[in-house]
């Protein structure tokens, strides 16, 4: 075929096809135009590998590109101990759990603290002291008549109430380990500072711990109660240590680290 038989075919053919491309067929490749073929598409796609990487980890040497830095996993935080006014949250002993410290039955205190006592009791009345029992394991329904109806009737305040008796949950008259002590013979002491002047404050100060049982609000103590001479509290056995100690260290290692902060 000619040059101009040529160029007359390829005009009867419409534009629309003329435009499209002719797939060539294998025969008709170039070995070195094929070689070039397969050299650019590796080009392409390394050169889309490399744009996918820059897109998902920001080059540092773009000045424009702002870096998205991971979010720090949070430091892990003290324990933080619960308290109202000074008071630790306590739980309910297990009525099951105790036993009686008055002929009545009205008083109780958990089995050993109770066994304890009566006999500190014992020894006590061999030496002439009278050791009588006030008030032991409360519920926290009474504590909440002890402390809001009480507070109502005096006209207290809230804070100045929590001086002298423990919110609902937080008395440790609800461990079944804590008891209220007066004097037989000097029952107008009961309840009040001055029951320190009397025999029987001064046998438990001496003599207490050999029954393991210490006072719980001494003068100047860190849970800022006031000072209670009456009040003392069980610590013969792992539970009641636990109860009273694990708290109280809590409490002061999260006070610390808090003023440490401020």
């Amino acid at each position: 075929m000619n040059d101009k038989q040529q160029q007359g075919s390829i005009e009867d053919i419409p534009e629309a096809l003329r435009d499209s491309p002719v797939s060539p067929t294998s025969s008709s490749l170039n070995p070195k135009l094929l070689m070039v073929g397969v050299s650019g598409l590796i080009i392409i796609i390394l050169g889309t590998l490399g744009i996918m990487r820059l897109v998902s980890s920001p080059s540092q040497t773009n000045p424009n590109t702002v870096a998205v830095e991971p979010t720090p996993s949070p430091s892990p935080t003290p324990e933080m101990v619960e308290n109202i006014l000074g008071h630790l949250p306590y739980e309910e002993a297990d009525p099951d759990q105790l036993k009686a410290v008055t002929n009545d039955g009205r008083i109780k205190l958990r089995k050993k603290a109770a066994d304890s006592f009566l006999k500190m009791q014992r020894d006590a009345r061999a030496n002439g002291i009278i050791l009588t029992p006030i008030s032991g394991f409360r519920t926290v329904e009474q504590q909440e008549y002890l402390f809001f109806e009480i507070k109502r009737q005096r006209n207290q305040d809230t804070r100045k109430r929590a001086e002298v008796s423990a919110p609902p949950k937080y008395s440790e008259h609800h461990t079944g380990y804590a008891i209220d002590i007066g004097d037989g013979q000097v029952p107008a002491t009961n309840l009040t500072e001055n029951f320190e002047q009397t025999p029987a404050f001064r046998w438990l100060e001496n003599n207490a711990a050999k029954y393991s049982f210490e006072l719980s609000f001494p003068r100047n103590n860190p849970q800022g109660i006031s000072y209670e001479p009456w009040h003392w509290r069980y610590v013969g056995d792992a539970d009641s240590l636990k109860t009273f100690y694990e708290a109280q260290q809590l409490q002061n290692k999260s006070s610390s680290e808090e003023n440490i902060v401020n």
